[in-house]
C-alpha cells in the first residue's frame, strides 16, 4: 500500500477530529478488528521528544469492519500543546499479528491561540 500524505494543522485550544477510512488496493474496506494504532508528532524525524502522542487507547478510535480511524484531541489537550510549532507526524496501524503499516504521514503545524 502506498503512503498517504496528509499535512496536519492543529489549532491550540480547538477540538481536533480527523476521520480516515482505510481501503485496500481493490478499494475494499480494511477490517480493523484486532488492530491497534499509534500517532506521534515531532519537531523533526530524529527528535527524541514528541509534540504529541496518541494511541488506540488514548486519542485514536478504530472502527472495526468499517475501516475507519478517528483521531481526536479535546480543546483542553490541544490548549496544552506547545505553540507555535512545526514538524512531522505519522499514523501507524499494527495488526494483531504485529504487521505495522504507516497509513498517513506529513508535515505538522501547531498554531497558537489568542483567546483563552
Amino acid at each position: 500500500m502506498s503512503k498517504n500524505l496528509y499535512d496536519l494543522e492543529i489549532k491550540q485550544g480547538e477540538t481536533l477530529s480527523l476521520v480516515a477510512t482505510w481501503r485496500d488496493s481493490n478499494n475494499a474496506l480494511v477490517n480493523l478488528t484486532g488492530y491497534t494504532a499509534r500517532a506521534q508528532g515531532r519537531s523533526s524525524y530524529d527528535a527524541t521528544t514528541t509534540l504529541f502522542s496518541l494511541t488506540s487507547s488514548a486519542g485514536i478510535t478504530l472502527g472495526g469492519a468499517a475501516g475507519t480511524i478517528t483521531i481526536s484531541m479535546s480543546a483542553t489537550v490541544t490548549a496544552a500543546l506547545t505553540a507555535p510549532a512545526q514538524g512531522v507526524w505519522d499514523l501507524e496501524l499494527v495488526s494483531g499479528s504485529g504487521v505495522v503499516t504507516r497509513l498517513l504521514e506529513g508535515d505538522l503545524r501547531i498554531l497558537p491561540e489568542a483567546t483563552r
